[in-house]
């Protein structure tokens, strides 16, 4: 009996998103032929693109999409070119409801810096080399979705915006067993993110991610506020192992964790819920460049080996994937956001291809 097919939703989104995705699934579709993975892969439209075409950022089709598929491979979204838009046809707006949708409530952004390129961070080397990190942000609620929410005008012309932050113990606790399962396939440290003395909802936050750690004794667990980690993130990054926080805290987090690897082209991401996800790089659309050839694939393709490693339960293709990545490095291909000054660069279609052929050397021919 042939196997049913895994079913991909493809949306390449804006800017660079179609010049990496073509890069990603060059990678992806050789591992399903060594492999004998049976894909059925469909391209749909999303963020600004969508807009164009359509009037949305987030058609029903794309939506219908990506519901029936076993996981979702995203480019970038968004652009100056929508800048002017109302809020809610934003691009910005179709990744929160993929998100909403889908109930992808646990974002994992791994920070990971090669060897190769330690000299590219913008801290010392000696701080940097041997970073390993895995940041779980919570995705569906806190400030993001919280209600009410807006912009009001009172009868003096007054204006006051308003958003809430609101978590509930359901919505903390599954992001704190996530977040505890992938601390003991690890080191066994758990550092959880908050604002204990000051918020009440991350001191809810607190209690229950302490709560649900009676139920993992075997990992370590720590609190820390988040001001005091961003902080410790350029003092000592080599402290951390795998830290869970809140929505807003994990948004700006994430992002200053991976300029420590010198490029924000380099890191992968995951958004994982209850059997559906979605896999990006977790750089923006970058309009600037779009176009010209020039992008970093890297981390749209490590996206795809986080893609195999969670949705498609293939580990050892997952970890074929990254260690080509790590021998293109070695090798010296780089792109211009991780070169060095005056140095030749690769285009986005020869990281790609450098890439694959690398793997294709690692992968067994199908029997």
């Amino acid at each position: 009996m042939t196997p049913h097919p895994i079913e991909i939703a493809v949306f390449a989104g804006d800017g660079i998103g179609p010049e990496i995705i073509r890069e990603a699934l060059k990678v992806l579709r050789l591992v399903a032929d060594r492999s004998g993975i049976s894909l059925s892969l469909t391209c749909g439209l999303i963020g600004g693109s969508a807009y164009d075409a359509c009037g949305t950022p987030f058609p029903d089709e794309s939506l219908h999409l990506a519901l029936q598929s076993d996981a979702v491979l995203l480019g970038a979204v968004g652009g100056p070119k929508w800048e002017g838009l109302d809020y809610s046809v934003r691009p910005e707006r179709a990744l929160l409801g993929l998100r909403e949708k889908l109930g992808l409530y646990a974002n994992l952004r791994p920070v990971l810096v090669f060897d190769e390129l330690a000299d590219a961070s913008p801290l010392k080397k000696n701080l940097v080399q041997g970073i390993d990190i895995l940041i779980l942000r919570e995705l569906t609620g806190d400030i993001y979705f919280g209600r009410p929410r807006g912009v009001t005008k009172d009868q003096s012309g007054q204006r006051t915006g308003v958003n809430t932050m609101i978590y509930t113990e359901d919505e903390i606790r599954r992001i704190a067993v996530r977040a505890f399962e992938m601390a003991r396939g690890r080191r066994k440290k758990l550092l959880s993110v908050d604002k204990a003395n000051v918020l009440e909802t991350t001191e809810l936050w607190r209690q229950v991610v302490t709560e649900a750690g009676r139920d993992y004794p075997d990992v370590a667990l720590s609190h820390m506020y988040v001001d005091n980690c961003a902080m410790q993130l350029i003092r000592n990054p080599l402290q951390f192992d795998v830290i869970v926080t809140a929505n807003l805290f994990g948004d700006i987090l994430s992002d200053e964790a991976a300029m420590l690897t010198g490029s924000i082209g380099m890191l992968p991401s995951a958004s994982l819920g209850d059997g559906k996800a979605l896999y990006e790089p977790i750089h923006g659309s970058a309009p600037d460049i779009a176009g010209k050839n020039i992008a970093n694939p890297l981390a749209t393709i490590l996206s795809v080996a986080m893609m195999l490693r969670y949705s498609l339960n293939r580990p050892e293709e997952a970890a074929l994937i990254e260690q080509s990545v790590k021998n293109v490095l070695q090798d010296g291909w780089r792109t211009q956001d991780i070169a060095p000054a005056g140095e030749r660069t690769a285009s986005t279609e020869e990281m790609g291809d450098a890439v694959v052929r690398k793997l294709s050397s690692l992968l067994r021919e199908p029997a």
